[in-house]
């Protein structure tokens, strides 16, 4: 059992890999495959939620999708303000699973807050901002760990399989939904009191089996939010945090692409709940490959080649709106389509890009620079949020993913200059 296997990892958190594990989890550390754990069942309670929220917000309460971009913007934009402050808090502490850990919880208890509020839509972005905050704190101090945990030549496989372990959640999440759904006839509130019970399990696993670690005591004031900062003169992450975030501007969220498709294809709402499962399943079968693969070839390559995965998806997932496809097979073949590019952008961009910066930042500063980096996607996609629902306001679907696919081909041209072209970098440690 993965859990179990923490016991055997060295008391500064895990670096050593399982020596027993094979295949899938080989040269993976200990504790990598706990918060791998972690991550699995977190992220059954958050897809459970995630999957109802579009059609409750955007079909049931009559948002248009310019409120809804505003309300999806809103909660990247408090994602990125905290994650400054968690990585902070968890370099100054070396504390990194208490941050984390205190992340995790908080957006446990938002899970009870949203039956409460019922259909306030201010009350909604209240309790959703709160659950975003938790995100937000726990991210940066997580993915801190795991480049702490692992040799820096296996990173792009620990963070393969550490994402592959979350999306078996998110594949599993909307499953959950659907059978909440289906046996309380359409029970909202059911949904958000199993995703909470769930959500506290997961809490629980972390306190008992995640290690921290507590690397030597840095100099006096040495993580602070000036140095920090200090960190964008370091020219390769500097580069890495222009080009993530110059990609973020032009990324569409999970749920605009899902309702693009609802509508361009007249799925019957009580199924739009399975549709993160095609991503789901695609990033699932994905992850560990590709994480193998950007260890040989370069993480940088395979991050830029995830973007071209999802300019593709852009294109196909634009053609159904303006009716250019006919035929049952062909519909259902473009669906599949996009729903696996989607699942290949986030293979080979999510862990990816965490892996690839991990090792061009100091170790004492790692959660601070780290957390950096995420703050810039998230401000970016909060702008993505907003442009892309006032788009689709003003000009419809199928005419909004053309500009954002036209705008991200740019970027991709001007990112392509800005990364970092060493296939791997040596780590950073003073």
């Amino acid at each position: 059992m993965y859990i179990a296997a923490t016991r055997r990892a060295d008391q500064a958190g895990g670096r050593t890999a399982v020596g027993t594990s094979r295949g899938f989890t080989r040269n993976v550390p200990a504790n990598v495959l706990a918060l791998g754990t972690v991550s699995l069942v977190t992220d059954i309670s958050a897809e459970m939620v995630t999957a109802v929220l579009p059609t409750y917000l955007v079909l049931t309460l009559g948002l248009s999708p310019l409120q809804y971009g505003l309300l999806d913007g809103g909660w990247f934009g408090v994602t990125a303000m905290v994650r400054l402050l968690g990585g902070q808090i968890a370099d100054r502490t070396r504390r990194r699973k208490l941050v984390a850990g205190t992340g995790y919880g908080l957006s446990a208890v938002c899970k009870l807050g949203l039956p409460l509020v019922g259909s306030s839509v201010a009350g909604l972005g209240l309790v959703l901002a709160a659950d975003r905050t938790g995100k937000g704190l726990r991210t940066a101090p997580r993915d801190a760990l795991i480049t702490l945990s692992t040799p820096t030549p296996h990173l792009g496989r620990a963070f393969g399989v550490h994402r592959a372990m979350d999306t078996v959640g998110a594949f599993l999440g909307p499953l959950a939904a659907f059978a909440v759904l289906w046996t309380t006839h359409d029970a909202y509130d059911a949904v958000f009191v199993v995703s909470f019970c769930v959500a506290t399990f997961g809490v629980l696993l972390l306190m008992l089996y995640v290690r921290d670690h507590r690397e030597p005591a840095p100099p006096r004031r040495a993580a602070s939010l000036r140095a920090a900062f200090g960190l964008l003169r370091l020219a390769p992450f500097r580069r890495t945090c222009v080009a993530a975030a110059l990609l973020g501007l032009l990324t569409v969220g999970d749920t605009f692409v899902y309702l693009v498709l609802q509508r361009g294809f007249d799925i019957p709402l009580r199924y739009f709940p399975l549709l993160p499962l095609g991503t789901a399943g695609a990033f699932l079968l994905l992850a560990v490959p590709i994480g193998r693969l950007a260890d040989r070839v370069g993480r940088f390559r395979v991050f830029l080649g995830g973007h071209l995965a999802l300019l593709a998806a852009y294109l196909v997932a634009a053609a159904p709106t303006g009716g250019h496809t006919s035929g049952t097979a062909s519909r259902w073949a473009v669906l599949l389509l996009v729903l696996g590019l989607q699942g290949l952008f986030y293979a080979a961009t999510d862990g990816v890009l965490m892996a690839a910066a991990g090792p061009l930042l100091p170790v004492h500063l790692r959660t601070s620079g780290l957390a950096l980096l995420q703050t810039g996607q998230a401000g970016a996609r909060l702008l993505s949020s907003v442009v892309f629902g006032a788009a689709w306001t003003l000009w419809g679907a199928g005419p909004a993913l053309y500009a954002m696919g036209a705008g991200l081909a740019g970027c991709l041209l001007l990112a392509r200059r800005l990364l970092p072209s060493a296939p791997l970098d040596p780590e950073v440690t003073g």
